[in-house]
This record gives C-alpha cells, sequence and structure tokens, in this order.
C-alpha cells in the first residue's frame, strides 16, 4: 500500500469522529429535498441488487426478498437488465462444489431466468471465505465455467463498462476480504486474502480509477462498507486504502452489503454515495449508530435495492417485503444527489 494513502488510527478515528457529527447540520446542507419518487423508467437500464443473501438458515427470508423482487418487477412492468451479487452468496456448507443441489435452489430457480434474463455480477463476502471441505471461493469461480448459467465472476475483482454499447456506466467490483477486516485474522473456519494479493488489486484498482472516463457514472461494488450504522461500524482497513481513491477520482456511488439492512449515507464535501443492501435473506441486525444520527436513511429491513441508470441520472431505490418502496435518490453526473422518497 503507497504510504500517500495510510492513515494513522488516530486519524482515522478523527475522521471517523468528523463524519458523526455531520449528523449535527440540517438535513439541507448535505441534500436536497424533491418531489414524490417516478415510477422506473422502462427505457432506462436496469439492475437489482441484493446483499447477504444465500442464507443455509433462513431460506424463507430469502424466498420472500425473491417475490418481493418479482412483485416489483410485475408491477412497473419491467424486467432487470442484469443482477449484482453484493457478498455473502453462500452461507455454511458447499460440500458438493459446483455440483451441490444449493446452485439450483438458491440461485438458478430462486431468480429463475423467465424474470431475470440478464447476468448475475458476483463478488466476494466474508461468509464466501469459510473453507470446510469445499473452498468456496473458488467453486464460485468455477461455477460458471462448468454449465450455461447467469452467474458471472470472471475473477475475484474485475471491471466493465455497462451497457457495453454506449456505456452509462463504468462499474468496479472489488474483494473487500483483506487481511484485518475480521476481528480475529483469520478465523480458524475461514481465511483472508493475501497481503500481496490485497497490494495487487489496490494496484489494478488505482490504474482501473485513473483511466479516462468512457461513461458519465463511475460506481465501485464490494462487500464489506467504508461507513456503516450497522453492527459491523466503520472499517479501520478500508477507509485509509479506498477512501482517498474514492475522493479522488469523483466516484459516484460506492455499494455494498455485510450489515443485514439498508442504508444510505452522505458525507458533507464527500463526492460518493454509499449504499448497503444486505437485505437478501439472512438474519437481521442491530445498530451501532442509530441512523436517524447520520443518514439519510437506514432500515432494519428484509428487502433489495433498483438501480436505474440512464445517461442522465442513476436512481436507486431501496425495496422490502411486498415490494414496499422505502427510500429513493437521484445523482446526475454533475455530482447533485436528490432524495426522491425519504421514509
Amino acid at each position: 500500500m503507497d504510504e500517500q494513502n495510510t492513515i494513522s488510527r488516530r486519524r482515522f478515528l478523527r475522521q471517523t469522529f468528523a463524519y458523526s457529527a455531520l449528523a449535527a447540520l440540517a438535513p439541507g446542507s448535505l441534500l436536497t429535498a424533491g418531489a414524490q419518487a417516478p415510477p422506473p423508467d422502462p427505457n432506462a437500464t436496469h439492475m437489482f441488487m441484493i446483499g447477504d443473501w444465500g442464507t443455509d438458515r433462513y431460506v424463507p427470508q430469502q424466498v420472500n426478498v425473491s417475490q418481493s423482487m418479482q412483485t416489483w418487477m410485475d408491477r412497473n412492468h419491467l424486467t432487470p437488465n442484469a443482477m449484482v451479487l453484493l457478498g455473502d452468496n453462500w452461507y455454511g456448507k458447499m460440500h458438493g462444489g459446483v455440483n451441490d443441489r444449493r446452485w439450483a435452489d438458491q440461485f438458478e430457480n430462486m431468480y429463475p431466468a423467465n424474470k431475470f434474463p440478464g447476468p448475475a455480477y458476483a463478488v466476494l463476502g466474508n461468509h464466501d471465505y469459510e473453507k470446510g471441505k469445499t473452498d468456496k471461493v473458488q467453486l464460485q469461480l468455477d461455477y460458471p465455467k462448468s454449465r450455461q448459467t447467469r452467474w458471472t465472476m470472471p475473477n475475484r475483482w474485475y471491471s466493465m463498462l455497462y451497457p457495453q454499447q454506449n456505456p452509462v456506466a463504468k462499474l468496479i467490483f472489488l474483494d473487500s476480504n483483506l487481511p484485518g477486516t475480521k476481528p480475529f485474522d483469520p478465523w480458524p473456519w475461514s481465511y483472508l486474502m493475501s497481503h500481496e494479493d490485497a497490494d495487487a488489486q489496490d494496484q489494478w484498482f488505482r490504474a482501473e480509477l485513473a483511466k479516462p472516463r468512457e461513461a458519465p457514472f463511475l460506481i465501485v461494488i464490494a462487500h464489506h462498507p467504508l461507513f456503516t450504522n450497522g453492527v459491523h461500524r466503520d472499517n479501520p482497513v478500508l477507509i485509509p486504502r479506498w477512501d482517498p481513491l474514492l475522493r479522488q477520482a469523483k466516484v459516484d456511488f460506492y455499494i455494498t452489503g455485510h450489515d443485514h439492512d439498508l442504508q444510505h449515507l452522505e458525507f458533507e464535501g464527500h463526492p460518493t454515495s454509499f449504499v448497503i443492501s444486505g437485505g437478501g435473506g439472512a438474519e437481521l441486525v442491530d445498530w451501532s449508530v442509530d441512523p436517524r444520527k447520520r443518514g439519510p436513511f437506514g432500515g432494519k429491513v428484509l428487502g433489495f435495492s433498483h438501480l436505474e441508470l440512464t445517461k442522465e441520472a442513476v436512481t436507486l431505490r431501496h425495496i422490502t417485503l411486498n415490494a414496499q418502496e422505502l427510500h429513493t435518490f437521484r445523482r446526475t453526473p454533475d455530482g447533485k444527489m436528490t432524495i426522491l422518497k425519504a421514509s
């Protein structure tokens, strides 16, 4: 890691305190309130995002989220162009490897191709790094090599212009399982990427961000948040490594899972909107910071996120069970963020 991107523990604490202190500012200093959210534009590009979905103990909750996604599609007469899987794709055992029945039950049939025909772009979460008899990282890389599937993970980190023709956004997918991102490094039943791989990814990430923009929006996707009101708290490993890069490149969105809730965080002077969508099926957990103190939004709910992309704006909606729209905001290429629906 470059010395210029490191910060001391003391500086990290000062920075986190400063971000928390933004809650004392009037809402108007952080966002512009808008009208009621319009319905989705059928001519836009649409992505559905879910994190922390591949539960081994709460499958009925995963079913409920999937059904809400399908109800939302039917109600708004749209089909997503793609899905984004934000990590913790597989909790528990996958002893059958690429042939394990859970692939059919909890992915292929849970999100059926007639409803979700596009690719499903995946990143790795901490539960994907659990290792028993099966290396769950490697099996997720191997699965699309073994059959025709919508599952898409060409590498542990990768990027693309989306759509490929006349792109609206550049998407950068990262592996956030860096050394030190867990309380114990590593847990006895899991592992993390090596320091060498972490540095190699950072070098690649900086190079991707340094390329001339080929689309109006730049979106970074990973599993672990930098900042969160959830139980996992602000991340002292990722903030010094990645936050300076987000700022310098003026990344529009940093989208993750990991905390089992739906969140939207904005910080005054920061070019990036931080989104957490970890309500895909696993158990819900508590807050470490009341989201009313540091928002604009936090919901301890199951659900998914709907990303609507045009060259003029990206609209992000947090949707909970029964296809209920909880929170919607829009960003334009000039960095203006507008809340369209607040609950």
